[in-house]
């Protein structure tokens, strides 16, 4: 594929479903840049947040995922990032609105709380809805810093 690559990643509590996550993307043709981790010994979700979102926020990524517990602490730390907007998806229809109404550009997922159909069939429909622009774009433009 040639799109810019979805980079990956979360803590030790998201492992189980990054992992999933990650296999069906690279099966799927997807470029991803993982920034881990990669292992179950404990971390701290903000760590992995913080890459994602930064390789978003600088275009080396056009999409990030992220996967903690319950997918709340990541999200929290990536929106701390300019021009970033994640959410935490639970649904294909949340997913298929945050992208059309949101322009959103990280999922995020709590693999405490959504099991990997749920999350994928999630992710899949993220992927796959463009930005509505229009009334939404103007919505969008109050969210910046002095908006």
């Amino acid at each position: 594929m040639t799109q810019l690559p979805i980079a990956i990643g979360g803590d030790h509590a998201g492992l189980p479903l990054k992992s999933v996550l990650q296999q069906v993307l690279a099966e799927a043709g997807y470029r991803l840049i993982d920034v881990g981790t990669n292992s179950a010994e404990s971390v701290d979700y903000p760590d992995f947040a913080h890459k994602v979102a930064r390789a978003v926020e600088t275009g080396e990524a056009r999409f990030g995922v992220l996967v903690c517990g319950t997918g709340i602490g990541v999200q929290i730390a990536a929106n701390r990032h300019a021009g970033i907007r994640a959410a935490v998806l639970h649904s294909t229809t949340e997913a298929r609105l945050t992208r059309a109404h949101n322009d959103a550009n990280i999922a995020c997922f709590g693999a405490r709380t959504t099991g990997p159909e749920l999350a994928l069939d999630a992710l899949r429909a993220f992927l796959a809805t463009e930005f509505e622009g229009g009334r939404h774009a103007r919505r969008l433009a109050k969210l910046a810093p002095n908006g």
